[in-house]
Order: structure tokens, then C-alpha cells, then sequence
């Protein structure tokens, strides 16, 4: 481990300038041996395989001090905490992996880091069952206190980022850009509704745009951060394939929503459940006994609920009814039912969706 005094933490920042790979960072370092500072970098003559001539001069025109400070102070001034692989606070969870990111930009709670973590990730396009799959397992894990780990894209993972907010749990954004440079745009409100309650993070420069390559380099930090990953629901074509290997690379459980075999938007968690890449899911303590935390959600629920509400509430808890089903088994007459059914509906405790369906909320 480096000894960090300012002469390092100063060379250390001014790396963190410029979007590096981990392995080039780790290669300058290696290469300047026990003189790590600003002043012998620029003296030292890099092998052209660890630093091209070119790039050099190019590091070598922003190697000034006060820059450096400027820089740094501007990431202070916007609440943004740099971490290096070096820092106290940099998680235990990454720091096992050969690829770990060498920076992490963050804003928000960083003790986030070291709690127990899910990751949920999935189609950027689900369809109703995949809404309420996400919401319902999210909720009650969330709630119990395991933090929700995502990536603020379309679809599943802002469905996970929101619900967990929702109902007061603590969620992590994991960014395929620079903290500056919200991706996709539209998800500005929710990134800074996650940067006050829960962790925005990236290894990514601030200033940094998403590209096509910073997506799938993103989803190894999200399968590395946390102690699961859930896919809620994904095609074969889904970037969800990539943090799914990266789960199993890592050793990490892998759980997956079984759907409909017709359903293409279903088709990657069918397929690892029957190849055993990944447990079968269809109840939130299917993976809270994994994390050793009792479900209470559901318990707790049911000492606030009347009768006839649980009466409605029992028939949803194996999937969501269509309303003519459960205006035929609740044994409330009609009048009464809708009664009951607007209040849990008002109360989030359960949901119409299209087509007449209901499901827990």
C-alpha cells in the first residue's frame, strides 16, 4: 500500500483529470517507483507501451500545480468526493477485483459503500409484469435495509432507483458518465433526488459523456459493489448479459424473475434459471435469507390492514388478479370492495395496472 503525502495525493488528483484505464494508471505509477509526484512524472521517460510520447506532453501541459488545486476545489465546491484506490474509504468489495476502478467520483453517502447491496438490473423496456416484479421485489428489500444498486438507466434499473426511494430506503446510482453529464438526460431529477438520499458515483472525470464502451465498463462496478445482483426481467440481447458475467466472474449470487416462456422480455431470466446461472425468484426472502435478514414487511402490513382489506390483499400475494377475480373471491359485496380497493390503492398498498389487473404496490 502507498503512503499518501501531499506530493502523491497532488499527483493522484491530476490523474484523476484524465479518464485512464485502471491498468494505465497502475502502469505510470509502477513506472515512476518510489518518486511518485508531479515533478518526476514530467522528467520521466515512459516506456512507449506504458505512455505514448504524444500522450505524455499532453499530461504533461496540465501538470501544474495550481490547476491541480483549482481542479480539485471544484469537485469540493460540488459536493463531489474523490476516492482513490488508496483512500480509506474506497470499498472493500471493489478493491478485490483486477479490473477495480482506480477513481471513484462520488456525491452522496459514501458510507453507502460498505452496506449490504443488490443490485437490481434488467430491460430498458419492460413491460407490465416487469414493472411490477421490480416494484414488489425492491420494496420489501429495500425496506428491510439492503441498499438497491442500479444503473439510473430507462426501465428497470430507474423503476428500482425510484421505488427504493419511495418507500425511504437508500439506493446507489451507478453512472456510465461523468457526475456533470446525466445519462440519460431526462433522469437529471431523479440523479439529484439519489445525490440528497442515497450515492451517485462513477469512475468517469465529471465532465465525461457516456459512450457505447462506458456502459458495459460501468456494469462491472455495479456487479462488483454489490453482494447480488437481481435481473428482474431482460432479453438475450440485453446489456444485462454483460453484468450477469461479471456477477459470476466475481463469485456474486446472480437472481433471476422467471416470466412468461412466450415473453421475449423474459427470455435471459428464463434462460439462466434453467442453465443454473442464477436462482429462481419469486418472493423478497428468497433473497433476504441470503443476506440473513428476516422479512417483516409483510407481517407488519397485515397487523395495519381491516379484515376485509386483507381479505383483497391475500388474493394478490401470489400475483397480480384481474378485478372480476377478486370481486368473485373476497367475499365483500360490490360496493364494499370498491371501497376497500380505493383505500389500499390511496394507502400504495396495491396497484392497477393496464388491462383491468391488480397487484400489491
Amino acid at each position: 500500500m502507498i503512503e499518501i503525502d501531499s506530493e502523491i495525493k497532488n499527483f493522484l488528483i491530476f490523474l484523476s483529470m484524465f479518464d485512464n484505464t485502471y491498468l494505465k494508471n497502475q502502469q505510470i505509477i509502477e513506472a515512476l517507483g518510489d518518486d511518485i509526484s508531479l515533478k518526476h512524472f514530467c522528467k520521466n521517460k515512459f516506456n512507449e507501451k506504458v505512455l505514448s510520447k504524444e500522450n505524455h506532453e499532453k499530461m504533461k501541459e496540465r501538470a501544474d500545480l495550481t490547476r491541480i488545486k483549482n481542479y480539485y476545489n471544484n469537485l469540493l465546491n460540488d459536493d463531489i468526493i474523490l476516492l482513490t484506490k488508496y483512500s480509506l474509504n474506497y470499498p472493500e468489495k471493489l478493491k478485490e477485483l483486477s479490473d477495480a476502478p482506480f477513481f471513484l467520483f462520488c456525491k452522496g453517502d459514501i458510507s453507502l459503500l460498505k452496506h449490504q447491496s443488490l443490485a437490481v438490473v434488467g430491460t430498458r423496456k419492460p413491460t407490465a409484469y416487469g414493472r411490477m416484479a421490480t416494484e414488489r421485489l425492491v420494496k420489501d428489500i429495500a425496506s428491510a435495509g439492503v441498499v438497491i444498486v442500479s444503473g439510473l438507466a430507462y426501465g428497470v434499473d430507474s423503476i428500482a432507483h425510484r421505488k427504493c426511494l419511495e418507500v425511504g430506503g437508500k439506493t446507489i446510482a451507478v453512472l456510465g458518465s461523468g457526475l456533470h453529464e446525466i445519462y440519460p438526460a431526462e433522469h437529471q431529477s431523479l440523479a439529484d433526488e439519489i445525490a440528497k438520499e442515497g450515492l451517485l458515483l462513477s469512475e468517469y472525470s465529471p465532465n465525461k459523456k457516456a459512450t457505447k464502451y462506458s456502459f458495459p465498463q460501468r456494469n462491472r462496478i455495479l456487479a462488483g459493489l454489490s453482494d447480488g445482483v437481481l435481473i428482474t426481467e431482460a432479453s438475450m440481447k440485453s446489456g444485462t448479459m454483460h453484468t450477469k458475467d461479471f456477477a459470476l466472474d466475481y463469485g456474486k449470487n446472480v437472481y433471476s424473475v422467471p416470466g412468461n416462456i412466450d415473453s421475449l422480455a423474459s427470455e435471459l431470466t428464463n434462460e439462466i434459471i434453467k442453465t443454473g446461472q442464477a436462482q429462481c425468484v419469486t418472493k423478497p426472502s428468497d433473497i433476504l435469507q441470503d443476506y440473513n435478514i428476516e422479512e417483516k414487511s409483510s407481517k407488519k402490513m397485515a397487523q395495519q390492514l381491516s379484515i376485509e382489506e386483507q381479505a383483497i390483499v391475500s388474493l394478490l400475494e401470489d400475483g397480480m388478479k384481474d378485478i372480476d377475480y377478486l370481486t368473485k373471491n373476497c367475499g365483500l359485496n360490490i360496493s364494499l370492495f370498491n371501497t376497500y380497493l380505493t383505500t389500499l390503492e390511496i394507502r400504495g398498498i396495491i396497484k392497477r395496472l393496464p388491462g383491468g389487473m391488480i397487484t400489491l404496490g
